[in-house]
């Protein structure tokens, strides 16, 4: 069975910055594209960033320059790098992967992800 496995997340203060990560057992990741998805109790999973197979990278408008997706192919993993945190980004956030083949937009859609990890909660106190 295909897994991701978020880490890295906690509590810091705002101003702070925090990196996430995520490893994937699927075989096919180096051709997959990758996004990180965040969700507040109560609200839609809202799409935060994603990255081609190609690596290319991609924002939602609110990251507004704070975060960095990158990806190791030879590690499986997909990272995001949050600086300059808010109490608003406060968030389970979750990884996904898409077969989208696309090589220049990684998927905004939670419905062409097909794998999704378990989440990993970020807490921002201001």
């Amino acid at each position: 069975q295909v897994q991701l496995v978020e880490s890295g997340g906690g509590s810091v203060q705002a101003g702070d910055s925090l990196n996430i990560s995520c490893i994937s057992s699927e075989r096919t990741f180096r051709r997959d594209a990758m996004g990180w998805f965040r969700q507040t109790p109560g609200k839609e999973r809202e799409f935060v960033a994603g990255l081609t197979w190609t690596g290319r990278p991609s924002y939602a408008d609110f990251v507004k320059g704070r975060y960095t997706i990158s990806r190791d192919n030879a590690k499986n993993t997909v990272y995001l790098q949050m600086k300059n945190l808010q109490a608003e980004d406060t968030a389970n956030y979750f990884c996904a992967e898409s077969s989208s083949q696309n090589p220049l937009i990684a998927p905004r859609s939670r419905s062409l992800y097909g794998i999704w990890g378990q989440g990993t909660q970020v807490t921002v106190s201001s």
